[in-house]
């Protein structure tokens, strides 16, 4: 798929900080840190996942701070190809390392921070609109 696609930055023009946290798979979630307006939990027979808002991790959790989420405008159905491929091909061309979360109507593209502003330069230059 060659679409041209519209995102949004999560928290406009001045973008809510993420982080990505990580617990043994047996782990309780913290409370309150599923309070923020986006999280993405995922467990496995491997570790216990969060995205969430970096403000809400409780101090001693194993992190990495300093993301900024992209949200690709959907719904998109289950049947298209090559949606997250459109977005994430120039990121990579352009050196912007990602973190991909996917739900049931879109997908979410994590930069870091210090890389936004190449992310965004790159997602318009393949043609997508990027809304602050």
């Amino acid at each position: 798929m060659s679409a041209h696609l519209m995102l949004s930055l999560l928290g406009g023009p001045d973008p809510t900080e993420f982080a990505v946290a990580q617990w043994p798979p047996s782990a309780e979630v913290p409370p309150g840190v599923l309070a923020g307006s986006f999280f993405n939990l995922t467990r496995s027979e491997d570790e216990l996942s969060l995205v969430c808002e970096a403000r809400l991790l409780p101090p001693g959790v194993k992190h990495e701070a300093g993301w900024a989420a992209f949200k690709l405008r959907g719904p998109f159905d289950f049947g298209l190809t090559g949606i997250l491929a459109a977005v994430l091909n120039p990121l990579h061309a352009a050196g912007v390392g990602i973190f991909a979360v996917s739900t049931f109507d879109t997908d979410y593209v994590l930069v870091k921070s210090e890389q936004l502003g190449a992310a965004k330069a790159a997602l318009r230059a393949a043609g997508h609109t990027v809304q602050d």
